[in-house]
């Protein structure tokens, strides 16, 4: 039977997964600092991107006691095809957890916190006010931290939008993760003409807004497809732009098409950057937050003080 070529089809048939190349091994979680920051996000009842989406730089950065704080519970209401996060439906919003993220903020004396969601399309104004509120506590709980959120599409909801612009986060983050091609797949629910509508918003809304988004490859995109997006997030004002190589967290998720190499990954990275980009993150086991300081320091707008460090 024919297949449409817009869908990508999940192989069921058993076989044996190729070895991973050399260049994506990660380092496993160990050490003191990775079992403080666990032991801090369960006393406080939080959750980390960092776990529930099966990071590989989770020895990495928990090792330098950094990490991702996800809001708004651990269950999304998206069931996108390449993400590890719990899917379901989620409790009502606890508009107390921002508190309790700015609590952890300040225990680790951070001067650079990134803080993301799973969506909640069951209450988009809810959602978008606990961005606001994470922010205002952070500010309040620890002074002189700058903050990285990165957001859901809100559904496009313009005022969920400018609740978070107007919040003045000193990056604003909002991944694109595929081709439009592949859209339907790979991000359920979402739509590649909304996510560059919310970037371009961000800017309209307030110019100096620094923003910032992702992609993955290795999902079935071709490398002319790749470059497209990176043109119409520059095309939009997008200051920072993230490219990792997708990694398939369970066989119910979409499989992985390819490897890239780390010459295809400097290779987009010079084509981004000549497309306007202040700064490009580009490499096999980049996620949307890894090394968020230098990214952040390459932001006039956004510079933490040299020797911070920094929630990723």
């Amino acid at each position: 039977m024919a297949t449409s070529p817009d869908l990508v089809q999940i192989d069921l048939a058993p076989r044996r997964p190729a070895p991973k190349p050399d260049w994506l091994r990660a380092r496993a979680p160990m050490g003191d600092n990775y079992h403080d920051l666990k032991k801090l996000a369960r006393s406080l009842n939080l959750h980390t991107v960092c776990e529930s989406a099966q990071c590989p730089n989770i020895g990495e950065c928990w090792h330098h006691r950094t990490a991702t704080f996800m809001m708004l519970g651990n269950l999304c209401t998206r069931r996108c095809g390449f993400c590890a996060v719990p899917k379901g439906r989620p409790d009502p919003i606890d508009f107390d957890e921002p508190r309790r993220v700015a609590e952890a903020v300040a225990a680790l004396g951070l001067k650079f916190a990134v803080i993301t969601s799973v969506n909640r399309d069951d209450d988009i104004i809810g959602g978008a006010r606990a961005f606001v509120m994470v922010i205002d506590e952070i500010r309040r709980q620890a002074p002189g931290c700058q903050v990285e959120v990165l957001i859901p599409d809100f559904q496009g909801n313009e005022e969920a939008i400018r609740l978070v612009v107007n919040a003045r986060p000193e990056i604003l983050n909002h991944n694109t993760e595929s081709v439009p091609r592949l859209y339907r797949v790979v991000r359920s629910g979402a739509r590649y003409e909304r996510t560059l509508r919310l970037l371009q918003l961000a800017k309209e809304i307030n110019p100096a807004t620094v923003t910032k988004s992702g992609v993955m490859v290795g999902l079935g995109e071709e490398m002319h497809e790749l470059l497209q997006v990176y043109r119409d997030l520059a095309s939009v004002g997008v200051n920072v732009l993230t490219i990792g190589q997708y990694l398939r967290p369970s066989k119910d998720h979409l499989p992985i098409a390819r490897y890239y190499t780390p010459d295809e990954f400097a290779f987009m990275k010079r084509e981004a950057l000549a497309m306007g980009f202040r700064h490009v993150e580009s490499g096999p086991l980049v996620r949307s937050s890894y090394h968020a300081h230098e990214q952040a320091n390459s932001q006039a707008a956004a510079a933490p003080p040299p020797g911070v460090r920094v929630v990723m």
